[in-house]
């Protein structure tokens, strides 16, 4: 019994569940802009803010106001096969998006400079996170002291 209980211990140290993760910064900010600019609950005028954030420009937001953006699921997936296709999919709520080309290359590498952890098979890989929690500061943002932009996920389908 003792023997069998010493080998189940390593077992069980390796079999973990997905544990949150966190990306913050420049990442945070990027991931939140081009995610959010697929939320319609976010609202046009937030949407618009988070853009602006992230091409670089300044904005006027009401002091102590944050910008949170969700989204329930992300995934995306690249070929090595057929190196042309990429999309991601993109789903808040009952609100689904689907990306290609371009769009989808920006969100999947911004997850893969989040440190998200890729998955493979035959001929695809696939960067996916769930329960994605972005908030943004825009003034703080704007000190340009590196804080303001915090996102926080769940690594994987």
């Amino acid at each position: 019994m003792m023997k069998q209980a010493c080998l189940a211990i390593p077992f069980a140290l390796f079999v973990q569940g997905a544990h949150a993760a966190n990306t913050t910064g420049a990442t945070a900010l990027a991931l939140a802009a081009l995610t959010g600019e697929h939320e319609a609950a976010l609202g046009s005028h937030k949407r618009h803010v988070l853009a602006r954030l992230f091409d670089g420009h300044t904005v006027v937001f009401p002091a102590g106001h944050t910008i949170t953006v969700t989204a329930a699921k992300i995934v995306c997936r690249i070929s090595d096969v057929a190196i042309a296709r990429r999309s991601c999919a993109l789903t808040f709520g009952a609100h689904d998006v689907n990306l290609s080309g371009r769009r989808a290359n920006e969100l999947y590498a911004t997850l893969v400079e989040a440190g998200v952890p890729g998955d493979g098979a035959a001929g695809s890989i696939f960067e996916s996170v769930s329960a994605l929690s972005c908030v943004i500061d825009p003034n703080v943002v704007l000190e340009n002291a590196g804080g303001g932009a915090s996102c926080t996920f769940t690594p994987g389908p």
